[in-house]
């Protein structure tokens, strides 16, 4: 059982981070026991014959796709909107879980970005969301649960409140990191999470292994290791709008979406 986890990027191949991340042994166990371990492997993002400059959402669809064939992934996590905003959740400029999260950019009516130089990078992951669904996948909805083991679910996270969702500090920016304080927040990480990895993973990889935990918990069926924020995805005008982003959740819950049990 494993989940596929991206932290997407626009520009350079080099700026995605891919990640797998798979539970080392069944999650069933008792409640007073520590977390079963998760194994996260750190996939390559560069390969031969791509330009380094060039990211074609299509191509990097087709990676992605042929990623979750080969290792039997039907959750696939990416970090990046999957819709505009709703004319009708009666916000000016955002979607509903945008404004829950207080995230810094902000995704409007079709073509509307804050801050606009946003918009190259929204417009891309929608691409993206758009190209994976034309293979067969499909955006979390509240009808996934009945559907999980017949369809291929596209999960949205948002890294920068997954850290907060757990009571950790969020990453600096990628401009501002350094090594150190990437290995910090592994380390704080790895005191509430039993994690492994094949390699240190850098600012990107470690952006998709925070993002792809609600991901994991989705597959596991496990409502209380995760959030689900805003509103349904659906189509409105000829465009996709809102969409939920999903975060994972430090501690049992007794209320929620109770469609994942």
């Amino acid at each position: 059982m494993a989940v596929l986890s991206i932290d997407l990027a626009c520009r350079r191949w080099s700026d995605v981070g891919i990640v797998l991340l798979r539970r080392t042994s069944p999650a069933a166990v008792p409640p007073d026991a520590l977390p079963a371990p998760i194994e996260c492997q750190i996939i390559a993002s560069t390969a031969d014959g791509l330009d380094e400059n060039i990211i074609d959402p299509e191509v990097l669809a087709g990676r992605l796709n042929h990623l979750c064939i080969t290792h039997e992934v039907r959750i696939l996590v990416l970090d990046g909107p999957q819709g505009w905003k709703s004319s009708k959740n009666g916000l000016e400029h955002s979607r509903l879980s945008e404004r829950m999260l207080n995230t810094a950019t902000k995704t409007g009516l079709p073509g509307m970005v804050k801050p606009y130089p946003y918009r190259t990078f929204a417009e891309f992951c929608l691409d993206v969301y758009d190209a994976l669904c034309r293979r067969g996948w499909k955006r979390l909805s509240t009808t996934s649960s009945a559907t999980l083991g017949e369809h291929r679910i596209l999960v949205e996270s948002y890294p920068h409140a997954a850290w907060k969702s757990l009571g950790l500090p969020p990453l600096p920016t990628k401009r501002r990191a350094h090594v150190s304080d990437l290995a910090r927040a592994f380390a704080a990480l790895n005191r509430i999470l039993p994690i492994t990895t094949n390699q240190p993973p850098n600012h990107d990889q470690l952006q998709a292994i925070i993002g792809g935990l609600p991901g994991l918990a989705i597959e596991e069926r496990n409502s209380a290791a995760l959030r689900i924020v805003g509103a349904a995805p659906r189509r409105e005008e000829g465009h996709w709008r809102e969409g939920f982003i999903v975060l994972p959740a430090p501690e049992p819950r007794l209320h929620g979406f109770r469609w994942l049990n």
